[in-house]
Protein backbone atom coordinates (compact mmCIF):
# COMPACT_ATOMS: atom_id res chain seq x y z
CA UNK A 1 0.00 0.00 0.00
CA UNK A 2 1.28 3.42 -0.91
CA UNK A 3 2.01 5.75 1.93
CA UNK A 4 1.12 3.31 4.75
CA UNK A 5 1.63 4.45 8.37
CA UNK A 6 4.39 1.88 8.76
CA UNK A 7 6.27 3.27 5.76
CA UNK A 8 5.86 6.85 6.90
CA UNK A 9 7.09 6.00 10.38
CA UNK A 10 10.26 4.27 9.22
CA UNK A 11 12.60 7.25 9.11
CA UNK A 12 16.29 7.87 9.53
CA UNK A 13 17.33 9.92 12.55
CA UNK A 14 20.27 11.30 10.62
CA UNK A 15 17.98 12.79 8.01
CA UNK A 16 15.41 14.19 10.36
CA UNK A 17 11.76 13.56 11.04
CA UNK A 18 9.65 13.00 7.97
CA UNK A 19 12.56 11.80 5.81
CA UNK A 20 12.08 8.92 3.39
CA UNK A 21 13.59 5.53 4.34
CA UNK A 22 16.84 4.77 2.55
CA UNK A 23 15.61 1.24 1.72
CA UNK A 24 12.56 2.63 -0.06
CA UNK A 25 14.65 5.03 -2.14
CA UNK A 26 17.08 2.23 -3.03
CA UNK A 27 14.23 -0.05 -4.12
CA UNK A 28 12.73 2.75 -6.22
CA UNK A 29 16.08 3.43 -7.92
CA UNK A 30 16.65 -0.26 -8.66
CA UNK A 31 13.19 -0.67 -10.21
CA UNK A 32 13.37 2.47 -12.33
CA UNK A 33 16.95 1.64 -13.36
CA UNK A 34 15.91 -1.84 -14.52
CA UNK A 35 13.15 -0.34 -16.65
CA UNK A 36 15.61 2.19 -18.06
CA UNK A 37 17.94 -0.54 -19.31
CA UNK A 38 15.06 -1.81 -21.44
CA UNK A 39 13.89 1.68 -22.35
CA UNK A 40 17.37 2.61 -23.50
CA UNK A 41 17.39 -0.30 -25.95
CA UNK A 42 14.01 0.78 -27.30
CA UNK A 43 15.19 4.35 -27.81
CA UNK A 44 18.56 3.57 -29.38
CA UNK A 45 17.33 1.00 -31.88
CA UNK A 46 14.99 3.48 -33.51
CA UNK A 47 17.43 6.38 -33.39
CA UNK A 48 20.07 4.42 -35.26
CA UNK A 49 17.99 3.41 -38.30
CA UNK A 50 15.05 5.84 -38.28
CA UNK A 51 16.64 8.28 -40.72
CA UNK A 52 17.89 5.45 -42.95
CA UNK A 53 14.48 3.76 -43.06
CA UNK A 54 12.86 7.09 -43.95
CA UNK A 55 15.40 7.66 -46.71
CA UNK A 56 14.65 4.21 -48.11
CA UNK A 57 10.85 4.61 -47.96
CA UNK A 58 10.74 8.25 -49.13
CA UNK A 59 13.56 7.84 -51.68
CA UNK A 60 15.18 11.15 -50.70
CA UNK A 61 17.74 12.25 -48.12
CA UNK A 62 16.38 15.79 -47.72
CA UNK A 63 13.59 14.44 -45.48
CA UNK A 64 15.81 12.04 -43.55
CA UNK A 65 15.50 14.22 -40.46
CA UNK A 66 11.72 13.76 -40.48
CA UNK A 67 11.60 10.59 -38.30
CA UNK A 68 13.55 12.29 -35.50
CA UNK A 69 11.27 15.31 -35.81
CA UNK A 70 8.12 13.17 -35.74
CA UNK A 71 8.99 10.94 -32.81
CA UNK A 72 10.32 13.97 -30.95
CA UNK A 73 7.07 15.81 -31.70
CA UNK A 74 5.19 12.75 -30.50
CA UNK A 75 7.29 12.78 -27.36
CA UNK A 76 6.09 16.34 -26.68
CA UNK A 77 2.47 15.21 -26.57
CA UNK A 78 3.46 12.19 -24.52
CA UNK A 79 5.44 14.32 -22.07
CA UNK A 80 2.34 16.41 -21.45
CA UNK A 81 0.12 13.35 -20.98
CA UNK A 82 2.62 11.40 -18.87
CA UNK A 83 3.12 14.47 -16.69
CA UNK A 84 -0.63 14.92 -16.23
CA UNK A 85 -1.26 11.24 -15.54
CA UNK A 86 1.63 11.19 -13.07
CA UNK A 87 0.26 14.32 -11.36
CA UNK A 88 -3.13 12.69 -10.87
CA UNK A 89 -2.34 8.97 -10.57
CA UNK A 90 1.35 8.77 -9.67
CA UNK A 91 4.60 8.02 -11.48
CA UNK A 92 3.88 4.31 -11.87
CA UNK A 93 0.70 4.77 -13.90
CA UNK A 94 2.15 7.61 -15.97
CA UNK A 95 5.39 5.82 -16.88
CA UNK A 96 3.65 2.53 -17.67
CA UNK A 97 1.21 4.31 -20.01
CA UNK A 98 4.11 6.05 -21.77
CA UNK A 99 6.14 2.89 -22.32
CA UNK A 100 3.09 0.96 -23.53
CA UNK A 101 2.43 3.68 -26.12
CA UNK A 102 6.09 3.54 -27.21
CA UNK A 103 5.80 -0.22 -27.72
CA UNK A 104 2.66 0.26 -29.84
CA UNK A 105 4.45 2.89 -31.92
CA UNK A 106 7.42 0.61 -32.57
CA UNK A 107 5.08 -2.14 -33.75
CA UNK A 108 3.30 0.41 -35.94
CA UNK A 109 6.56 1.40 -37.65
CA UNK A 110 7.23 -2.25 -38.50
CA UNK A 111 3.71 -2.64 -39.90
CA UNK A 112 4.08 0.56 -41.95
CA UNK A 113 7.37 -0.63 -43.43
CA UNK A 114 5.84 -4.01 -44.30
CA UNK A 115 2.85 -2.34 -45.98
CA UNK A 116 4.99 0.44 -47.51
CA UNK A 117 2.51 2.92 -46.04
CA UNK A 118 4.00 6.39 -45.60
CA UNK A 119 0.92 7.67 -43.74
CA UNK A 120 1.03 4.84 -41.20
CA UNK A 121 4.81 5.28 -40.91
CA UNK A 122 4.43 8.94 -39.93
CA UNK A 123 1.60 8.22 -37.49
CA UNK A 124 3.50 5.35 -35.87
CA UNK A 125 6.60 7.50 -35.41
CA UNK A 126 4.52 10.03 -33.47
CA UNK A 127 3.31 7.29 -31.12
CA UNK A 128 6.78 5.75 -30.90
CA UNK A 129 7.94 9.09 -29.48
CA UNK A 130 6.08 8.28 -26.27
CA UNK A 131 8.94 5.95 -25.38
CA UNK A 132 11.46 8.78 -25.69
CA UNK A 133 9.38 11.02 -23.43
CA UNK A 134 8.96 8.25 -20.86
CA UNK A 135 12.68 7.49 -20.83
CA UNK A 136 13.30 11.11 -19.89
CA UNK A 137 10.44 11.41 -17.40
CA UNK A 138 11.68 8.37 -15.50
CA UNK A 139 14.54 10.52 -14.18
CA UNK A 140 12.03 12.52 -12.18
CA UNK A 141 10.89 9.37 -10.38
CA UNK A 142 14.44 8.99 -9.08
CA UNK A 143 14.32 12.48 -7.58
CA UNK A 144 10.90 12.25 -5.90
CA UNK A 145 12.18 10.60 -2.74
CA UNK A 146 15.74 11.95 -2.79
CA UNK A 147 17.12 14.48 -0.34
CA UNK A 148 17.63 17.83 -2.09
CA UNK A 149 21.40 17.60 -1.56
CA UNK A 150 21.50 14.20 -3.29
CA UNK A 151 19.13 14.83 -6.19
CA UNK A 152 21.87 15.02 -8.80
CA UNK A 153 23.23 11.63 -7.78
CA UNK A 154 19.76 10.06 -7.64
CA UNK A 155 18.94 11.26 -11.16
CA UNK A 156 22.33 10.06 -12.37
CA UNK A 157 21.67 6.52 -11.12
CA UNK A 158 18.68 6.19 -13.42
CA UNK A 159 20.37 7.87 -16.38
CA UNK A 160 23.44 5.64 -16.22
CA UNK A 161 21.20 2.56 -16.20
CA UNK A 162 19.96 3.63 -19.63
CA UNK A 163 23.50 3.17 -20.94
CA UNK A 164 23.34 -0.61 -21.01
CA UNK A 165 20.35 -0.79 -23.32
CA UNK A 166 21.20 2.38 -25.22
CA UNK A 167 24.68 1.13 -26.16
CA UNK A 168 23.46 -2.37 -26.97
CA UNK A 169 20.66 -1.07 -29.23
CA UNK A 170 22.78 0.44 -32.04
CA UNK A 171 25.17 -2.52 -31.97
CA UNK A 172 22.22 -4.86 -32.51
CA UNK A 173 21.24 -3.02 -35.69
CA UNK A 174 22.66 -5.61 -38.06
CA UNK A 175 21.74 -8.56 -35.83
CA UNK A 176 18.07 -7.52 -35.67
CA UNK A 177 17.62 -6.89 -39.38
CA UNK A 178 16.42 -10.50 -39.97
CA UNK A 179 13.52 -9.73 -37.60
CA UNK A 180 12.24 -7.25 -40.17
CA UNK A 181 12.30 -9.86 -42.91
CA UNK A 182 10.56 -12.40 -40.67
CA UNK A 183 7.49 -10.15 -40.44
CA UNK A 184 7.61 -9.26 -44.13
CA UNK A 185 9.13 -5.80 -43.67
CA UNK A 186 12.40 -4.28 -44.96
CA UNK A 187 15.51 -5.26 -43.05
CA UNK A 188 15.83 -1.76 -41.55
CA UNK A 189 12.52 -2.30 -39.72
CA UNK A 190 14.11 -5.07 -37.63
CA UNK A 191 15.45 -2.76 -34.90
CA UNK A 192 11.93 -1.41 -34.38
CA UNK A 193 10.82 -4.96 -33.51
CA UNK A 194 13.43 -4.85 -30.74
CA UNK A 195 12.21 -1.38 -29.71
CA UNK A 196 8.60 -2.54 -29.36
CA UNK A 197 9.59 -5.52 -27.23
CA UNK A 198 11.96 -3.49 -25.04
CA UNK A 199 9.41 -0.75 -24.32
CA UNK A 200 6.75 -3.37 -23.54
CA UNK A 201 9.01 -5.11 -21.02
CA UNK A 202 9.91 -1.78 -19.40
CA UNK A 203 6.19 -1.09 -18.85
CA UNK A 204 5.78 -4.53 -17.27
CA UNK A 205 8.70 -4.05 -14.86
CA UNK A 206 7.34 -0.73 -13.60
CA UNK A 207 3.78 -1.99 -13.28
CA UNK A 208 4.83 -4.95 -11.17
CA UNK A 209 7.64 -3.52 -9.04
CA UNK A 210 7.27 0.27 -8.67
CA UNK A 211 5.39 0.08 -5.37
CA UNK A 212 4.83 2.26 -3.42
CA UNK A 213 4.59 4.99 -6.00
CA UNK A 214 7.48 7.43 -5.32
CA UNK A 215 5.58 10.65 -6.09
CA UNK A 216 2.47 9.70 -4.12
CA UNK A 217 4.61 8.50 -1.23
CA UNK A 218 6.63 11.72 -1.23
CA UNK A 219 3.39 13.67 -0.97
CA UNK A 220 2.20 11.51 1.89
CA UNK A 221 5.45 11.89 3.79
CA UNK A 222 5.45 15.61 2.92
CA UNK A 223 9.22 15.71 2.47
CA UNK A 224 10.51 19.29 2.77
CA UNK A 225 13.98 20.86 2.67
CA UNK A 226 13.82 21.29 6.46
CA UNK A 227 13.10 17.59 6.91
CA UNK A 228 16.14 16.71 4.83
CA UNK A 229 18.44 18.98 6.79
CA UNK A 230 18.52 21.92 4.37
CA UNK A 231 18.28 25.36 6.00
CA UNK A 232 15.07 27.24 5.32
CA UNK A 233 15.30 29.56 2.32
CA UNK A 234 18.19 27.67 0.70
CA UNK A 235 18.26 25.25 -2.23
CA UNK A 236 20.37 22.11 -2.23
CA UNK A 237 22.93 23.86 -4.36
CA UNK A 238 23.33 26.68 -1.85
CA UNK A 239 21.48 29.30 -3.90
CA UNK A 240 18.46 31.23 -2.69
CA UNK A 241 15.13 29.43 -2.76
CA UNK A 242 13.19 30.05 -5.97
CA UNK A 243 10.80 32.94 -6.10
CA UNK A 244 7.16 32.15 -5.50
CA UNK A 245 5.46 33.92 -8.36
CA UNK A 246 4.31 33.43 -11.88
CA UNK A 247 7.90 33.60 -13.11
CA UNK A 248 10.17 31.05 -11.49
CA UNK A 249 13.84 31.65 -12.40
CA UNK A 250 14.92 28.14 -11.43
CA UNK A 251 12.36 26.50 -13.68
CA UNK A 252 13.04 29.00 -16.47
CA UNK A 253 16.82 28.53 -16.47
CA UNK A 254 16.75 24.76 -15.98
CA UNK A 255 14.11 24.35 -18.68
CA UNK A 256 15.92 26.64 -21.14
CA UNK A 257 19.15 24.72 -20.67
CA UNK A 258 17.44 21.41 -21.43
CA UNK A 259 15.73 22.92 -24.49
CA UNK A 260 19.02 24.16 -25.98
CA UNK A 261 20.93 20.96 -25.33
CA UNK A 262 18.12 18.91 -26.89
CA UNK A 263 18.05 21.04 -30.06
CA UNK A 264 21.80 20.82 -30.58
CA UNK A 265 22.11 17.16 -29.70
CA UNK A 266 19.23 15.96 -31.87
CA UNK A 267 20.14 18.07 -34.89
CA UNK A 268 23.73 16.82 -35.08
CA UNK A 269 22.99 13.24 -34.03
CA UNK A 270 20.15 12.84 -36.53
CA UNK A 271 22.24 13.76 -39.54
CA UNK A 272 25.43 11.91 -38.56
CA UNK A 273 24.25 8.53 -40.02
CA UNK A 274 23.29 10.28 -43.29
CA UNK A 275 26.65 12.10 -43.39
CA UNK A 276 28.51 8.84 -42.79
CA UNK A 277 26.53 6.87 -45.35
CA UNK A 278 27.12 9.56 -47.96
CA UNK A 279 30.87 9.07 -47.48
CA UNK A 280 30.84 5.28 -47.81
CA UNK A 281 30.53 4.12 -44.20
CA UNK A 282 28.39 1.04 -43.54
CA UNK A 283 25.81 0.32 -40.86
CA UNK A 284 28.44 -1.27 -38.61
CA UNK A 285 30.51 1.93 -38.45
CA UNK A 286 27.40 4.08 -38.09
CA UNK A 287 26.10 1.92 -35.26
CA UNK A 288 29.46 2.18 -33.48
CA UNK A 289 29.50 5.98 -33.65
CA UNK A 290 25.91 6.25 -32.40
CA UNK A 291 26.66 3.73 -29.64
CA UNK A 292 29.60 5.86 -28.48
CA UNK A 293 27.38 8.95 -28.58
CA UNK A 294 24.61 7.35 -26.52
CA UNK A 295 27.15 5.92 -24.06
CA UNK A 296 28.43 9.43 -23.39
CA UNK A 297 24.86 10.69 -23.05
CA UNK A 298 24.36 8.45 -20.03
CA UNK A 299 27.58 6.79 -18.81
CA UNK A 300 29.13 9.93 -17.25
CA UNK A 301 25.99 10.47 -15.15
CA UNK A 302 27.46 9.38 -11.76
CA UNK A 303 30.29 11.92 -12.09
CA UNK A 304 27.91 14.57 -13.40
CA UNK A 305 25.56 13.93 -10.50
CA UNK A 306 28.35 14.49 -7.99
CA UNK A 307 29.37 17.70 -9.75
CA UNK A 308 25.78 18.97 -9.80
CA UNK A 309 25.42 18.33 -6.07
CA UNK A 310 28.84 19.59 -4.98
CA UNK A 311 29.76 22.52 -7.20
CA UNK A 312 26.22 23.51 -8.10
CA UNK A 313 23.79 23.43 -10.99
CA UNK A 314 24.94 26.58 -12.82
CA UNK A 315 28.64 25.72 -13.25
CA UNK A 316 27.63 22.42 -14.84
CA UNK A 317 25.33 24.29 -17.24
CA UNK A 318 28.28 26.46 -18.32
CA UNK A 319 30.31 23.30 -18.90
CA UNK A 320 27.46 21.95 -21.03
CA UNK A 321 27.57 24.91 -23.41
CA UNK A 322 31.36 24.74 -23.77
CA UNK A 323 31.33 20.98 -24.39
CA UNK A 324 28.61 21.20 -27.06
CA UNK A 325 30.60 23.91 -28.85
CA UNK A 326 33.64 21.63 -28.85
CA UNK A 327 31.49 18.80 -30.22
CA UNK A 328 30.28 20.96 -33.10
CA UNK A 329 33.77 22.11 -34.02
CA UNK A 330 35.22 18.57 -33.97
CA UNK A 331 32.30 17.20 -36.03
CA UNK A 332 32.64 19.99 -38.59
CA UNK A 333 36.38 19.46 -39.08
CA UNK A 334 36.45 15.65 -38.85
CA UNK A 335 38.03 13.93 -41.89
CA UNK A 336 35.18 12.16 -43.68
CA UNK A 337 37.07 8.87 -43.69
CA UNK A 338 37.78 8.91 -39.94
CA UNK A 339 35.26 7.01 -37.83
CA UNK A 340 37.39 7.68 -34.73
CA UNK A 341 37.17 11.48 -35.02
CA UNK A 342 33.45 11.37 -35.73
CA UNK A 343 33.01 9.12 -32.69
CA UNK A 344 34.97 11.66 -30.61
CA UNK A 345 32.68 14.48 -31.80
CA UNK A 346 29.58 12.47 -30.97
CA UNK A 347 31.04 11.54 -27.57
CA UNK A 348 31.45 15.24 -26.76
CA UNK A 349 27.92 15.85 -28.03
CA UNK A 350 26.56 13.22 -25.65
CA UNK A 351 28.61 14.54 -22.72
CA UNK A 352 27.42 18.13 -23.24
CA UNK A 353 23.82 16.90 -23.37
CA UNK A 354 24.37 14.92 -20.18
CA UNK A 355 25.67 18.00 -18.34
CA UNK A 356 22.70 20.10 -19.48
CA UNK A 357 20.05 17.48 -18.76
CA UNK A 358 21.25 16.59 -15.27
CA UNK A 359 21.85 20.14 -14.08
CA UNK A 360 18.62 21.38 -15.68
CA UNK A 361 16.58 18.54 -14.18
CA UNK A 362 17.96 19.23 -10.72
CA UNK A 363 17.19 22.95 -11.06
CA UNK A 364 13.60 22.33 -12.14
CA UNK A 365 13.04 19.78 -9.36
CA UNK A 366 14.51 22.16 -6.77
CA UNK A 367 12.21 24.96 -7.90
CA UNK A 368 8.94 23.05 -8.43
CA UNK A 369 6.48 22.73 -5.54
CA UNK A 370 5.88 19.09 -4.56
CA UNK A 371 2.10 19.42 -4.99
CA UNK A 372 2.47 20.42 -8.65
CA UNK A 373 5.90 18.94 -9.41
CA UNK A 374 4.86 16.27 -11.94
CA UNK A 375 2.70 18.71 -13.89
CA UNK A 376 5.51 21.30 -13.97
CA UNK A 377 8.10 18.72 -15.02
CA UNK A 378 5.79 17.43 -17.76
CA UNK A 379 5.33 20.96 -19.05
CA UNK A 380 9.09 21.54 -19.16
CA UNK A 381 9.59 18.27 -21.05
CA UNK A 382 6.95 19.32 -23.58
CA UNK A 383 9.10 22.34 -24.39
CA UNK A 384 12.20 20.17 -24.56
CA UNK A 385 10.51 17.74 -26.94
CA UNK A 386 9.09 20.46 -29.20
CA UNK A 387 12.49 22.10 -29.42
CA UNK A 388 14.06 18.76 -30.28
CA UNK A 389 11.43 18.19 -32.96
CA UNK A 390 12.33 21.52 -34.52
CA UNK A 391 16.01 20.66 -34.42
CA UNK A 392 15.42 17.27 -36.03
CA UNK A 393 13.17 18.73 -38.71
CA UNK A 394 15.53 21.53 -39.67
CA UNK A 395 18.67 19.40 -39.58
CA UNK A 396 17.97 17.75 -42.91
CA UNK A 397 17.14 21.07 -44.54
CA UNK A 398 20.34 22.70 -43.22
CA UNK A 399 22.52 19.82 -44.37
CA UNK A 400 20.89 19.78 -47.81
CA UNK A 401 21.41 23.53 -48.18
CA UNK A 402 24.76 24.15 -46.46
CA UNK A 403 26.29 20.80 -45.55
CA UNK A 404 26.93 18.84 -42.36
CA UNK A 405 29.85 21.05 -41.14
CA UNK A 406 27.60 24.13 -41.17
CA UNK A 407 25.00 22.28 -39.09
CA UNK A 408 27.64 21.14 -36.58
CA UNK A 409 29.22 24.57 -36.11
CA UNK A 410 25.84 26.32 -35.94
CA UNK A 411 24.65 23.91 -33.28
CA UNK A 412 27.77 24.41 -31.19
CA UNK A 413 27.45 28.19 -31.29
CA UNK A 414 23.75 27.98 -30.37
CA UNK A 415 24.64 25.96 -27.27
CA UNK A 416 26.57 28.92 -25.88
CA UNK A 417 23.35 30.96 -25.53
CA UNK A 418 22.73 29.56 -22.05
CA UNK A 419 26.17 30.48 -20.69
CA UNK A 420 25.54 34.21 -19.89
CA UNK A 421 22.44 33.31 -17.87
CA UNK A 422 24.03 30.36 -16.07
CA UNK A 423 27.15 32.38 -15.26
CA UNK A 424 25.13 35.22 -13.71
CA UNK A 425 25.35 35.08 -9.90
CA UNK A 426 22.12 34.47 -8.02
CA UNK A 427 20.52 37.48 -6.38
CA UNK A 428 19.61 37.04 -2.78
CA UNK A 429 16.38 38.60 -1.65
CA UNK A 430 16.71 41.89 0.25
CA UNK A 431 16.37 41.76 4.01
Amino acid sequence: MEGTPHMAATTSHARGAGAVPDALQRRTLITVAAAQVLGGAGLAAGVTVGALLAQEMLETSSLAGLPAALFTLGSAGAAFLVGRISHRRGRRTGLVAGYAAGAAGGAGVVAAAALDSIGLFFAALLVYGAGTATNLQARYAAADLAEPRRRGRAISTVLVATTLGAVAGPNLTEATQPLGRVVGAPALAGPFVLAAAAYGLAALVLWVFLRPDPLLHARNVALTPAAAGVPAGEEASGTPAPARGRFNPGIALGGAAMVLTQIVMLAIMTMTPIHMQAHGHGLGATGLVIAVHIAFMYLPSPLTGVLVDRIGRKPVLVASGATLLAAGLVAATAPVESVAVLATALALLGLGWNFGLLAGTAMVTDAAALATRARTQGGVDVGVALAGAGGGMLSGVVVAAAGFPALAVGGGVLALAIVPFAARPARRPAG
